[in-house]
């Protein structure tokens, strides 16, 4: 599954951006779709998930802020970001979980930039 991230760049607190991730390849065995993101030591968080049946989850500093949501007939997921703070400045990746063959897999993409300006 190759995953390409488009949508980041630099706003304003309190703006809106939206970010997707178009998914090509095995997209069949796609069973949910995430965004994490970098933290200042390089760790990476997840941000939100949606499940292929539409369960969603959310990490609690975005909460109420950001909606997850996948367009299957496109292989599109989206992360709408709604009152961005300067502390959701950083890298966000999109993230496909698999299952195929017995093996469940998470195929990364190469990342995008989000940043927030106060």
């Amino acid at each position: 599954v190759h995953l390409v991230e488009s949508g980041g760049g630099l706003v304003q607190a309190g703006d809106s951006l939206r970010l997707s991730c178009a998914a090509s390849g095995a997209t069949f065995s796609i069973t949910s779709m995430q965004w994490h993101r970098q933290t200042p030591d390089k760790r990476r968080e997840l941000v939100a998930s949606i499940t292929n049946g539409g369960v969603t989850d959310y990490a609690n500093s975005v909460k109420g802020r950001f909606t997850i949501s996948r367009d299957a007939a496109v292989d599109t997921s989206y992360l709408q970001m709604d009152n961005l703070k300067s502390e959701d400045t950083t890298i966000y990746y999109c993230v496909a979980q698999t299952f195929r063959g017995g093996y469940s897999v998470d195929w990364w993409g190469q990342g995008i930039q989000v940043t927030v300006s106060s």
